[in-house]
């Protein structure tokens, strides 16, 4: 059997000594292409327009500053391409920056944060829930070079990334969690977005969900759940009550009964109490005493 050395067939890169294995030189000569490309000029017909252009430029001084002259915004970058090659040094700005007509384009890239809303996303939860949920992204610009090579349109591919991300997140959610846990739930797509628009040149700073909308039938349910639980708490809590106030009352009626003229005296405050309030009732109290003897009869 052959070793895991041998298996690994090894050569020698042209003009040096040294062994590459085949995955390290696919990855040097891929690196070695792009610096051929990028350090490739822009060719014989390129020398001509740039000749052409100063020359024009010369020939319709000072009118020809207007279109040779731009200016770019303390929060902007200006991305250029001479004849469809990103020019070096990387996004020019903030304030004046030259270019040559016929020869450069170029891109204004705003680099502050922008916010959008994910629009609502209809969403089966882990507990088979179907609940709409919306949420806000913020997200800036931090590479303007990259966010315009590297993907067609930053702001849309990061909008529809999103939808897609809170739909993939939430998914794996219960529906408890997802109306309790929304800070965890909120980084966690942060995250997922942050390193996904990376490539981009796409920072994203925050997500919040904003509102969980669940279906009418489920909000009946819910609200019935917790009206009857509330309801079932109140009916402890008064029988607790009632057990608390029997008891003062069995303590209140023993010491009565080891003084007879207690009970006339809470008689004639009750009296008291029903006097202030303007009542025209009137209560004349017996005591029980004298009752006892028809009672008998």
């Amino acid at each position: 059997m052959m070793s895991d050395v041998e298996e690994q067939q090894e050569f020698t890169r042209p003009g040096s000594g040294n062994k590459v294995k085949p995955m390290d030189a696919h990855l040097n000569n891929a690196k070695d292409n792009d610096n051929e490309v990028s350090n490739t000029g822009i060719g014989c017909c390129g020398y001509i327009l740039w000749a052409l252009s100063l020359l024009m430029i010369i020939c319709t001084f000072p009118f020809s500053l207007c279109l040779c002259i731009k200016v770019v915004q303390e929060y902007e970058r200006a991305v250029i391409f001479r004849l469809g090659r990103l020019v070096s040094g990387g996004a020019k700005g903030p304030g004046l920056f030259f270019i040559i007509p016929c020869m450069d384009s170029y891109t204004k890239v705003d680099l502050r944060t922008v916010s959008f809303d994910v629009p609502p996303q209809e969403v089966l939860t882990r507990d088979s829930v179907t609940v709409a949920v919306d949420a806000v992204v913020y997200y800036r610009v931090k590479n303007a070079t990259m966010s315009i090579t590297n993907v067609e349109d930053a702001n849309r591919s990061t909008r529809l990334l999103a939808a897609t991300t809170l739909r993939n997140v939430l998914g794996t959610k219960n529906l408890s969690e997802i109306l309790s846990d929304r800070e965890n739930i909120s980084h966690l797509m942060q995250t997922s977005l942050d390193e996904a628009t990376d490539p981009w040149g796409v920072k994203v700073e925050r997500v919040e969900v904003k509102d969980v909308r669940l279906p009418v039938q489920l909000q009946r349910a819910m609200a019935a759940e917790a009206e009857a639980s509330r309801e079932a708490r109140a009916k402890v809590i008064a029988a607790e009550g009632e057990q608390k106030a029997s008891r003062s009352l069995k303590e209140a009626a023993d010491i009565m009964i080891q003084s007879p003229a207690a009970l006339q005296l809470r008689y004639l405050q009750t009296l008291n109490t029903i006097s202030a309030e303007k009542n025209s009732t009137i209560i004349f109290p017996l005591p029980i005493d004298m009752l006892s003897v028809f009672m008998k009869k």
